[in-house]
């Protein structure tokens, strides 16, 4: 049985992918990472750019995945890389077992 903060935590994970532009960037974001072993993150306007859905839109959705715990957003002037939270993908990934 999932103790009670990982099953919200999970909560608010499911319900932020269950939008399909959210999930469509977790997914781009889980696969641009620049180096999955330091998880160096990847840069959002490449996901802009492959994804082809508007700034406005996509800085939305990057504060919800951010909220739910399943990326962290660093800022560096005007500048945004995005690195997946690998504790909570591999949560994601545990559910499923």
């Amino acid at each position: 049985m999932t103790p009670r903060g990982d099953a919200d935590a999970l909560t608010k994970a499911f319900k932020a992918l269950s939008n399909p532009n959210r999930l469509r960037i977790y997914q781009e974001l889980v696969d641009q990472q620049i180096d999955p072993l330091t998880n160096s993150g990847c840069k959002l306007v490449d996901v802009i750019n492959s994804l082809k859905i508007g700034a406005p839109t996509i800085s939305h959705h990057v504060k919800e995945l951010a909220n739910a715990d399943l990326i962290r957003v660093e800022r560096q002037g005007r500048f945004v890389t995005c690195h997946v939270n690998d504790a909570m993908r591999d949560e994601l990934r545990g559910f499923f077992r």
